[in-house]
């Protein structure tokens, strides 16, 4: 378990006083915790409310199932109330001390049947929270054995189906919280085979009461070769019904303060990319450079000139001046007509 900030601080503040330093196990683990520049993917920690009824319980082991292994399922049950001052520090002290970032909060009462509350946190403190009630649930293990399953540490292909998600600010912050609980560890390289599953999130509302309603897909993603071109290398997805799927109906939400926002969408100096002059990037990832160049006078240029350019070059002129003298010819004669049918003879 990762020791909490207290604790921390009064290590840290034994040591200065000279007394006697850590063990040498307990300072690579510290180490381990401090904060980097990229960080590793987050871990999610997965309680169990006051009362906790068998199918929430089904519901946190298949959430840990979809997370392995960046998540911690704790079978005893705490009395936290997350939406409290009291249940928020009991959240913030259990993320902590088992070094977590994403918590799921499972329990079922009369007002609130079928509870999920999920959050996370920043600096040890709690960012923003949902609160879901489950309308429809069904497990991985409803579909049966022969169904294939994630295989541990892939990673999801995430699809958002709704102008909700777009058009309430709301929406927007539950989508990003959604991607946050289920995108696994932060990568640089995929390739194919890690892509297994796929995650479908259609946002609507409710006929009658008009709350937000969010329905959950998860599909396995079979990977075959093309039945049309047999030659081609790139294999064609095939989707299966995997689970857990589930209809969530959103009873509340507590997101964070822009001061607290701000903060957590904060980038450490060393990465943030340098901006280079006259150079951009389009839609497609290319980039784009802009040169600044002198004006130049090409007509007084002189280069090299072939024998067959002059000669091309003389010809032009000429046809250009006979163009010209014919013009010249016609408006002669068109003024010699006029003058004649004016004076009755013509010009000299």
């Amino acid at each position: 378990m990762a020791p909490t900030s207290a604790q921390q601080r009064s290590a840290k503040a034994k040591v200065l006083a000279g007394g006697k330093p850590a063990k040498a196990r307990i300072q690579r683990y510290l180490k381990s915790i401090e904060p980097r520049l990229k960080e590793t993917g987050k871990k999610t920690l997965l309680l169990k409310g006051i009362k906790c009824s068998q199918a929430m319980g089904n519901v946190l082991k298949d959430m840990r199932a979809m997370q392995a292994p960046n998540a911690k399922l704790l079978t005893k049950k705490n009395a936290i109330v997350a939406f409290e001052t009291e249940g928020q520090q009991s959240l913030e002290f259990l993320t902590t001390k088992n070094d977590c970032a994403l918590f799921a909060l499972a329990s079922t009462n009369k007002k609130r049947p079928n509870n999920l509350v999920l959050g996370r946190t920043f600096d040890h403190q709690i960012l923003d929270m949902m609160e879901v009630g489950l309308l429809r649930f069904k497990s991985i293990h409803d579909y049966g054995g022969s169904i294939p399953k994630k295989r541990v540490g892939s990673k999801p292909l995430m699809l958002f189906l709704g102008d909700l998600w777009q058009q309430d600010s709301n929406c927007e912050k539950m989508q990003n919280l959604l991607i946050d609980f289920y995108r696994g560890d932060v990568i640089d390289k995929l390739m194919v085979s890690g892509l297994d599953h796929l995650m479908v999130f259609v946002a609507a509302q409710h006929p009658k009461t008009e709350q937000l309603i969010v329905h959950h897909h998860t599909y396995f993603c079979k990977l075959k070769k093309d039945p049309n071109n047999p030659t081609s290398k790139v294999p064609v997805p095939y989707l299966v019904p995997c689970g857990p799927d589930m209809t969530m109906m959103i009873r509340r939400t507590q997101f964070a303060t822009p001061d607290l926002w701000k903060a957590a969408l904060k980038q450490p100096q060393a990465l943030r990319k340098k901006k280079v002059k006259n150079q951009s990037t389009n839609i497609f990832g290319e980039t784009i450079g802009r040169l600044h160049l002198e004006k130049q006078e090409i007509d007084k240029m002189g280069g090299r000139k072939v024998k067959a350019l002059r000669r091309a070059e003389r010809a032009a002129k000429l046809e250009e001046m006979e163009a010209l003298e014919n013009e010249l010819e016609k408006e002669r004669n068109e003024m010699g007509q006029e003058f004649k049918q004016t004076y009755g003879f013509k010009e000299d």
